[in-house]
C-alpha cells in the first residue's frame, strides 16, 4: 500500500506551495508498522469524502490518497472537520516521515 498526503492553505500556505507530496510504501516498513498503517487506514476510510464547506476561515486542510488494492481512496479534512481516525492517521503518517 502506498499513502501519499498533503497539506494546503493556512497561513503558511506560501511556504508549502509547490513541495511535493510526502510518501509512504508499507512495503518499506517492517511487519509491526505496516499493519499499524493498515489498521490507521481502516479507520479513517469509512469518511473518505468531505461535506460542505468548513468553518474555518485560513484552516490548513490535510489529502490523504491510499493505493493499494482497488481504485485509489482519496481522504480531504481541515484541521476543523477531521476526525479522530483521520487525525491518528495523519499523525502516524508525520511521524513515519520525520527524519530518524
Amino acid at each position: 500500500m502506498k499513502v501519499t498526503w498533503e497539506t494546503h492553505g493556512g497561513q503558511a500556505a506560501a511556504i508549502r506551495l509547490g513541495l511535493p507530496p510526502k510518501v509512504l510504501d508499507s512495503d518499506d516498513l517492517p511487519e509491526n508498522r505496516a499493519g499499524e498503517l493498515d489498521r490507521l487506514v481502516a479507520a479513517a476510510v469509512p469518511e473518505a469524502a468531505e461535506k460542505g464547506p468548513s468553518r474555518a476561515r485560513d484552516a490548513m486542510s490535510h489529502t490523504i490518497t491510499v493505493e493499494g488494492d482497488g481504485p485509489p481512496i482519496v481522504m480531504t479534512r481541515s484541521e476543523v472537520t477531521m476526525s479522530p481516525a483521520f487525525a491518528a492517521l495523519l499523525s502516524r503518517l508525520e511521524h513515519q516521515a520525520a527524519p530518524q
